[in-house]
């Protein structure tokens, strides 16, 4: 558990031609604590001579001095910038305490000991969420392990205008509810007042430029120069220049929306204005139509008018005619009155004839009806007689067979006695049922050995047809290992029964598919040169070679639900292959494989179905997978490490390169595992043991079915005796149950005989009496014919009378009928003296009629007119319709309605000469966009303005932000060329300028060979070691225009090669320290020790140990406090500087973590390097930790080296 920190050394080559080689002199020493205070000022209490890694010579021992100088600069911490950090249960730290000093922080420690973990401590401790780091989503992450709370507690350097004392700031993360809780020098706070009292520190840890965490170095080299500029200017540039290029975007945007919306209203103006000059006559000419359309309006609504005049005059015009016409026919009436009176009286006789005779014949026609019903009561009378004699001569007939019934029943009756005088047969009837129950029991028990017999024959069949399908399946396996197809298969069967099984099914049933479904690799496959075989199976994991390929989802669905939900298969492997091996081309050509040791690629040396490749060249990358004949040469090796070959197998082994992109080209590393012999795709010989095996099961399955076969034949001829047995002992039982039953029917006879007589005896009384009763009947019948008889005479006198009457009523019709006759005869003679006077007065009364229906529909055609004015005029007022108004009061009274439709078909005339169309369409459309040009160049003028407005705003922030960012950007341009110059190396910054804001962009140019020209920063044309370089120069170029407290970079100086990490370090040195004590590359921290540390549960360890010359054990450095102490010549300090120790100029606090360091870097005054150690066997208590005596035993070792 990593619970401690203690100083380790990593381990490096001592021959490497960049470290040089190193010796020692050995040396006794001894180790006493100091205290640090919170300025990481250090003082020693003696002098002696000093070792530097080893070496004794007296210039050396000067710059010894210089490092111990180096920890007594008097730099101060700045606002903002952190003064501790104080960590519990926080991810791999139990307790731990760091104290940076106030400008470079060198954070070092192998991997996995706990150095990001101070980067993710100043994150969140500071407020800013885990996103920040690109690890854990959730601050419970964050949590050690086992624990449920974790702390930050970071102590700021405060600002004395406006603090007393450093503010300390608390973090408690709980994993229980993955939250955070904040407190400000022990006051509870949240994380708003946290963030806000940073970013009065301009603390910035979302800005990269300033923050740049391990996890988040490819998300800053993948910072494009747009986003740079931002992040540079978070990091250097007041908030004020921030806000004006925002500004200035928003502007810009807000310009060049207007220009567009300008753009479009002025190309719209243009088309509209052309629409209208070209439609300009068209509608001139539409509304001349309009005019003639409204005056054909007009007069056609008006024509009531002229008709209402014309039917008025009419219907006066027809009541003056109607009354003439009454006056004629009054004088006519008058006229032919006396001739009419004669007429009249004669008339007025023969329609009193004419009733008197009407009322005779009603009285004959009742006569009549009398004599009728008279007739059908005779006719009655007479049918009633026939019925009677019918009645009569049937029930004679019934009396006849009533006494030969009576014979028969005293015959039967007398047989029935004598049959009752005879003996009463015998019969044993349990005898019968005994006999019948055995012959049915031996019939019973020979069908239940029938059906026995039968289940045995049904098992034997079974049993002989399982034999069969056995027999079937073995010599198709037989016929299988014979062929490399069925081997296969076979193979499959071994490897996966329910592989197999699926395969089995999907070829019985590729019909159900869209397209054809292939089997596994294993049997669709096969490897084309033989010597390759192992290579190539070994490429290929088991579950690959038992993937089955569909080409459509909807086969893969179908499939799935198949073999898993119907057949519940579980070891079942699938895939969805779509594409074609065109979509997997090899990285180089095939002809370029012999440089690296290899004869072609791994898919040159299998074949198989397309589907089936492209799904291996998926998974496997057989295309980009190099194969080789021998093994690999170290040559090769290099060849293949920088080529673009990743995968690769020779005869004995597989290879495979795992490139780490982030740390740069040279950051690999080659999985190596032996290739194994081939199981699937071989040509051995057929398995004899399992073709014997097979051959014997055939053999012994044959004779059994014989066997079978001859039971079947003896257990059907039992059946066939056992039928012919049932069938002789059923006939018997038949013959018995027929003699049963006759012996049964005489007897039952025999005992029913007194019953019959009884019966008999009654039908004989029944039928006597029967006959006594016809006889009662039949004078009955006699009776009522000779009452029938009286009725009869009685009614053929009444019947006389009334035709008597009848004969007289009809004399009475015809005399009237002759006296009508000669009434009708003098009529017709008036009337034909009179004809031609009726004759007219007719006519006159005709007339006077139709002149009357006339007037009356005349004054209903002048009403419905006189209506159709009323609407007309109202139509007027609730209209409004002044036109129409003034159009009928100019209608003249002279005019006709014939004169008004020649009027209005003439102008109907003349609208048809002109266009014809949607009139009203293309005048409203003209009308309207009218409007709509009117209505744009109103705001068009409008854009100008505000177009003019925005320029001028553009162009005033522009002047106050341009400068200033081309002065800052310049400066860092200066900056970042003075650093790439001292590693032998040129570059320059500068900003893109466009006419969009939002891409200005930071633009870096550099050079790292004299012959190249300046070139863009990008990932394409510097090597990942030169992009690291130039980003931690750029990063350091803003150093001294930062304007934030601290700086922190994680692992930046990955990737570089030992000279560029070499020269960086020295130029980071110098800028971090402000130049302050730079010493040579002697002096190195790799074997002095460490100035700064941390603490562990609580307990310090932050120390700086050196060693005499001597070998004599001198004091460690101690801790002054601010105002006084020992300085390093052992005088009291006043909080002066001591004479040669220079004052920093104010810095930004600069952390750069890293796992490893090169031997002998530069070392500055204050600088600070925090060694980080971790682990479960780190001591329990500070005193066992000794960074001094590590020093001396690292030094005592060298030493006795050199000696040697």
């Amino acid at each position: 558990m990593p619970s401690a920190v203690t100083p380790q050394r990593r381990s490096r080559e001592n021959s490497s031609d960049e470290h040089g080689s190193q010796s020692s002199a050995a040396g006794r020493s001894s180790t006493k604590r100091a205290r640090i205070n919170l300025n990481g000022d250090a003082s020693r209490t003696s002098q002696s001579p000093l070792l530097t890694n080893g070496y004794g010579s007296h210039g050396n021992a000067v710059l010894q001095q210089e490092t111990l100088r180096a920890g007594r600069s008097k730099s101060k911490h700045q606002p903002g910038s952190i003064v501790r950090v104080k960590l519990a249960n926080f991810v791999t730290y139990t307790a731990v305490e760091f104290l940076p000093g106030p400008s470079l922080n060198m954070v070092i420690g192998p991997n996995g000991t706990g150095k990001s973990t101070l980067v993710c401590a100043l994150c969140l401790g500071l407020g800013w969420g885990p996103q920040h780091l690109g690890r854990a989503k959730d601050v419970s992450e964050f949590v050690k392990h086992g624990e449920q709370e974790a702390t930050i507690e970071i102590e700021l350097a405060g600002d004395p205008k406006r603090h007393r004392r450093n503010p300390v700031i608390k973090c408690n993360i709980k994993r229980e509810n993955n939250k955070s809780t904040f407190s400000i020098d022990g006051k509870p706070s949240n994380k708003k007042a946290v963030i806000e009292l940073c970013r009065s520190f301009t603390i910035q840890i979302d800005n990269l430029c300033q923050f740049l965490p391990q996890d988040k170095v490819v998300e800053f080299a993948a910072m494009t120069p747009v986003e740079l500029l931002r992040s540079t200017q978070r990091a250097v540039a007041p908030q004020e220049m921030l806000d004006m290029h925002d500004e200035l975007k928003e502007h810009r945007q807000k310009q060049r929306s207007i220009q567009a919306k300008a753009h479009a209203d002025q190309d719209a103006l243009d088309n509209l204005e052309n629409r209208q000059r070209m439609q300009a006559d068209d509608v001139q000419r539409m509304r001349d139509r309009e005019v003639i359309k409204e005056r054909v309006r007009l007069m056609e609504v008006s024509r009531p008018f002229p008709a209402y005049r014309e039917a008025k005059v009419r219907f006066a015009n027809a009541k003056e005619s109607k009354k003439e016409a009454v006056q004629k026919l009054a004088k006519l009436k008058e006229e032919v009155e006396p001739s009419l009176g004669a007429i009249n009286a004669k008339t007025a006789y023969q329609r009193q004839i004419e009733a008197v005779l009407n009322g005779r014949r009603r009285v004959a026609q009742d006569a009549e009806k009398i004599a009728d019903n008279i007739d059908r009561k005779l006719q009655t009378l007479h049918s009633r007689k026939g019925e009677l004699e019918a009645e009569a001569e049937t029930e004679k007939n019934g009396g006849r067979e009533s006494r030969k019934d009576i014979t028969r029943q005293q015959g039967f009756i007398a047989t029935l006695k004598r049959r009752m005088d005879e003996e009463q047969p015998d019969l044993d009837i349990s005898g019968y049922n005994e006999r019948i129950r055995g012959k049915q029991k031996a019939i019973d028990e020979a069908a239940q050995k029938v059906l026995e017999l039968k289940r045995q024959m049904e098992d034997i069949t079974s049993r002989g047809q399982g034999r069969k399908e056995r027999i079937l399946q073995a010599q198709k396996e037989l016929q299988k290992l014979e062929s490399q197809a069925g081997q296969r298969e076979n193979k499959l069967r071994q490897a996966s029964q329910d592989t197999f099984k699926a395969w089995e099914w999907i070829k019985e049933h590729q019909d159900q598919f869209e397209k054809p479904v292939f089997g596994p690799p294993m049997v669709e496959c096969s490897v084309t040169d033989p010597k390759y075989v192992d290579q190539i199976e070994t490429l290929l994991q088991r579950g690959q070679m038992l993937m089955i390929t569909c080409q459509t989802k909807n086969d893969f669905k179908k499939l799935g639900d198949i073999l898993h939900d119907r057949m519940h298969l579980a070891e079942i492997n699938m895939q969805h292959m779509t594409g074609t091996l065109a979509d997997f081309p090899p990285p180089i050509d095939r002809d370029q494989l012999g440089r690296y040791g290899l004869t072609g690629w791994a898919l040159d040396y299998i074949s198989g179905p397309e589907p089936v490749m492209a799904m291996l060249c998926a998974n496997v990358r057989l295309e980009r997978t190099g194969v080789g004949d021998q093994d690999t040469t170290p040559e090769q090796f290099e060849l293949l490490q920088d080529g673009p070959i990743e995968n690769w197998v020779t005869k004995r082994s597989s290879y495979k390169i795992v490139r780490r992109r982030e740390y740069g080209p040279s950051a690999t590393s080659t999985n190596v595992r032996d290739v194994r012999r081939a199981q699937v795709w071989t040509n051995q010989p057929i398995d004899i043991r399992a073709k014997r095996d097979l051959q014997e099961n055939i053999e012994g399955w044959t004779g059994e079915i014989t066997e079978y076969q001859s039971q079947v034949a003896t257990a059907q001829k039992e059946i066939e005796e056992l039928r012919d047995t049932v069938r002789e002992t059923q006939d018997e039982v038949r013959n018995l149950q027929t003699e049963k039953a006759g012996k049964q029917k005489l007897l039952s006879e025999f005992r029913a005989l007194p019953t019959k007589l009884a019966q008999q005896e009654e039908k004989l009384a029944t039928a006597q009496q029967s006959l006594s009763e016809m006889r009662q009947r039949l004078r009955q019948i006699s009776e009522k014919r000779e009452q029938l008889t009286g009725e009869r005479a009685e009614a053929a006198m009444d019947y006389v009378d009334a035709v008597e009457t009848l004969q007289a009523r009809h004399l009475e019709v015809y005399e009237a009928e002759i006296m009508l006759i000669e009434a009708n005869s003098d009529l017709a003679t008036l009337a034909e003296k009179n004809a031609a006077q009726k004759e007219l007065l007719e006519l006159r009364e005709r007339e006077v009629e139709h002149l009357g229906k006339e007037v009356k529909a005349r004054r209903e055609n002048a009403m419905r007119l006189m209506d159709k004015v009323k609407e007309v005029m109202a139509a007027i007022e609730e209209k409004a319709d002044a036109a129409l108004a003034e159009h009928v009061k100019t209608l003249s009274d002279q005019q006709s309605s014939e004169q008004l439709e020649e009027e209005i078909e003439s102008e109907k005339a003349r609208l048809e000469l002109t266009h014809e169309g949607n009139d009203r369409g293309i005048i409203k459309e003209f009308e309207s966009r009218e409007k709509r040009i009117g209505t744009l160049k109103s705001n068009l003028e409008g854009l100008r303005e505000e177009l003019e407005q925005a320029g001028e705003r553009i162009q005033e922030v522009r002047e106050r932000w341009e400068p200033e960012l081309d002065r800052l950007v310049g400066l860092i341009s200066k900056s970042f060329g003075e650093n790439m110059k001292e590693i032998g190396c040129a570059g320059e910054v500068g900003v893109s300028k466009e006419d969009d804001f939002e891409n200005w962009s930071i633009k870096i140019l550099v050079k790292f060979r004299e012959t190249e020209p300046l070139t863009a920063l990008d990932s394409h044309r510097q090597s990942g070691g030169e992009r690291a370089v130039s980003t931690i120069f750029y990063l350091m170029s803003l150093q001294s225009l930062t304007r934030s407290p601290f700086r922190v970079v994680d692992e930046i100086n990955q990737g570089m090669d030992p000279r560029n990490e070499r020269l960086v370090h020295r130029r980071m040195v110098g800028i971090a320290c402000g130049g302050d004590g730079l010493l040579n590359d002697s002096s190195s921290l790799s074997s002095n020790g460490a100035n700064g540390g941390a603490t562990a549960e609580g307990r310090s360890f932050d120390s700086v140990t050196v060693v005499n010359g001597d070998g004599d054990e001198d004091d460690d450095v101690g801790a002054a406090n601010a105002n006084g102490g020992r300085d390093g010549d052992g005088d009291r300090g006043d909080g002066g500087e001591r004479e040669g120790a220079a004052t920093i100029p104010p810095q930004s606090q600069y952390f750069l973590i890293t796992p490893k360091l090169l031997p002998s870097l530069t070392y500055a005054r204050g600088m600070r390097v925090l060694c980080i150690a971790s682990g479960e066997h780190m001591p329990a208590s500070e005193e066992k930790v000794d960074f001094r005596g590590c020093v001396d035993l690292a030094r005592g070792l060298r030493k006795e080296v050199v000696v040697r």
